[in-house]
């Protein structure tokens, strides 16, 4: 026996080794690290178990038949989060640069499958070439299995993926049907034709960073949720992520001691709307001031500004936050905002995460670009996953709500549960001016001094009707609230909901304007 566990001993010293202390040392020159150096920073201290170490590619052309590495150029296993168990894969960019081969993908799909079994997330970190070539159809096979279960896993486990090098072609497509993307300033790429395609067809010249670099898609194509300075940041920012979610859409996120009075009121957020309806404010102040203390965690936080999603704790609870944010664009919805909000709110209804949503919105945004666009399209994606959401869902209108975005906005008309407003609220179909030019358009015509009576019948509106208590009447809002009461009434509704029961009608799935 002391033969063969010498035996194993050195087998598993080779596996660890990837493609060699050479390799890795490149790997360091670039600000990166090894596959393992990532795992030991993710998980908990000795919690990792390895799968599949000794897994090598079937290839004998194009010289492959003498370069064979145990492991194949990706460590999966499993390990534990804070004491949470997940399944997690690490492609080693040592061993062929990272490159998906047939045993490869191989790997990564039992992965997934073990993770639909038993219910627990899923982290990929994701650092490769690409397709191996020498494989040819074979690797492109191992990439569609893989994108398969990806999307079988969706809604039934979290899937969260780390782009820590490139990622291009055919291999963008696992991140992006995953849950999560994040990425790293300075190392990680993403797209699907690099800049040398680029070139060829378009004649751009444009570089790595560029085209797909961490900040290109963290700021202007909502493709990263969230991007960070260094690995290490990026890793902890996982465990902080893995913190906030259930294993799998038939548990609960975990509810922690959070250290802060459910009775708190806030007299700040008597004063943080201004008197002026126009000036603008930072919603996050209401956000923070509301939620459990330090315990939000924003999500996209650079796109799409004029929307805020994240996550928050409420009493301990998990808890999903939708903010309009005035002090962007006035907090208006546009295409970007539009198809931010909807995935977010989809999300947290697969894993039965309640939805809180502070509104404060003048419209959607106007003009050809939105028009043209598709913006009646991608706005109806948030108003459908709205409507769609059977979580709870509660909503606190802190300003305006007007028009069609007033329905949007988790509306007591689209099942929402709890719908509270501050005395602040406008609840109307337009802004006040907007209606007044158009109600009294021949009488301001006519008027001797037109911006005077405009000025007038605007006042006089606003205060008949740009006000939540029309809305209240109705019961279209359930209470008007003291803003300082937001934190308690908030939680004792989340409380009065916890044994929410809602279903949609049968069907396979419905159809959502993609």
């Amino acid at each position: 026996m002391g033969d063969r566990l010498d035996d194993l001993r050195s087998r598993e010293s080779e596996a660890r080794e990837g493609g060699g202390a050479e390799k890795l040392a490149a790997q360091h020159a670039k600000g990166k690290l090894g596959a393992r150096e990532r795992l030991d920073l993710l998980l908990d201290p000795g919690s990792f178990f390895e799968l599949d170490m000794f897994v090598k590619h079937r290839t004998e052309e194009f010289g492959l038949a003498t370069q064979k590495f145990p492991g194949d150029g990706v460590v999966t296993g499993h390990g534990r989060i804070d004491g949470r168990q997940v399944w997690v894969y690490s492609q080693d960019f040592t061993v062929f640069g990272g490159s998906l081969s047939e045993a490869h993908a191989e790997k990564i799909c039992k992965l997934l499958d073990l993770a639909l079994k038993t219910g627990h997330p899923v982290i990929g970190l994701n650092d490769s070439g690409g397709a191996r070539i020498q494989e040819g159809v074979a690797s492109l096979g191992g990439y569609a299995e893989i994108f398969l279960r990806n999307t079988l896993a969706s809604g039934v486990v979290p899937q969260i993926s780390a782009v820590l090098g490139p990622c291009a072609g055919g291999a963008v497509y696992s991140p992006a049907i995953t849950d999560f993307v994040l990425m790293v300033e300075g190392i990680s790429y993403m797209f699907v034709t690099g800049p040398s395609v680029v070139k060829t067809v378009t004649h751009e010249e444009i570089s790595f960073e560029e085209l797909g670099g961490a900040s290109v898609h963290g700021d202007r194509s909502g493709v990263a949720h969230l991007t960070f300075a260094d690995e290490a940041a990026c890793l902890a920012g996982i465990r902080t992520l893995i913190g906030y979610l259930p294993a799998n859409n038939q548990e609960d996120a975990p509810h922690l001691e959070s250290g802060d009075d459910p009775e708190r009121r806030s007299m700040e957020l008597r004063s943080v709307v201004p008197e002026n309806p126009n000036k603008p404010y930072d919603v996050l102040r209401v956000v923070e001031e509301v939620v459990d203390r330090e315990s939000f965690f924003q999500i996209q936080p650079r796109f799409a500004a004029n929307i805020l999603i994240g996550f928050a704790r409420l009493d301990g609870r998990t808890v999903g936050v939708v903010a309009n944010q005035p002090a962007v664009l006035a907090g208006v919805l546009d295409i970007a905002a539009s198809v931010k909000g909807a995935r977010f709110v989809r999300f947290c209804d697969a894993f039965n995460i309640p939805l809180i949503t502070f509104v404060d919105v003048p419209g959607f945004l106007p003009g050809t670009d939105q028009e043209w666009g598709g913006i009646i399209k991608h706005g109806a994606k948030l108003l459908y996953a709205y409507c769609e959401a059977t979580v709870p869902k509660l909503t606190v209108i802190l300003r305006k709500a007007y028009g069609g975005a007033y329905d949007v906005m988790s509306s007591k008309h689209i099942r929402g549960d709890l719908n509270l407003a501050w005395p602040t609220a406008e609840i109307a179909v337009m802004g006040p001016k907007g209606a007044v030019e158009i109600l009294w358009k021949r009488e301001i015509e006519a008027a001797d001094d037109p911006g005077a009576l405009l000025e007038e019948r605007t006042e006089e509106f606003r205060r008949k009707f740009a006000n939540p208590y029309i809305a209240a009447e109705r019961g279209y809002v359930d209470a008007v609230i003291d803003p300082a009461d937001t934190r308690p009434l908030l939680i004792g509704g989340l409380r009065a909901l916890g044994g929410k029961r809602d279903a949609n009608p049968p069907r396979k799935h419905g159809n959502i304007p993609l």
